[in-house]
């Protein structure tokens, strides 16, 4: 199931979607909990379920400091993490402006085409 947010009024800067996607392979009992905001904008969290997502479109400012982070919790995991941040991914994003990640047992990966995916960094 996926819920699509728009985080800021959509004037201005660039247009980027930013989607998490649950991608563990048998967590069916228990889910991964997920919370993102950034200092102007509170997106709430939700339980993702085995490749549910929460993805959101978000317009950059003109300083170029837009940032969202996104805290995940699953059992006794925790770990918070740059979802987004203008300094790092207007390039990193593509020509599609699409910033997806895939979160996984063994970490935290990112693609710009949802094909090709780099593991950026474990939960520890």
């Amino acid at each position: 199931m996926s819920m699509l947010r728009t985080a800021e009024p959509l004037n201005g800067g660039s247009k980027y979607e930013v989607r998490v996607v649950n991608g563990f392979t048998n967590n069916s009992s228990l889910p991964l909990v997920i919370w993102c905001a950034s200092k102007d904008s509170e997106l709430g969290g939700r339980a993702l379920q085995e490749h549910d997502d929460f993805s959101w479109r978000l317009k950059t400012n003109i300083w170029g400091t837009t940032h969202f982070w996104c805290t995940m919790k699953w059992d006794q995991m925790r770990k918070s993490f740059d979802a987004f941040k203008a300094s790092r991914d207007a390039y990193r994003c593509g020509t599609a402006r699409k910033c997806s990640w895939l979160v996984k047992e063994d970490g935290f990966y990112f693609s710009n085409d949802e094909v090709n995916w780099q593991k950026d960094f474990p939960w520890y």
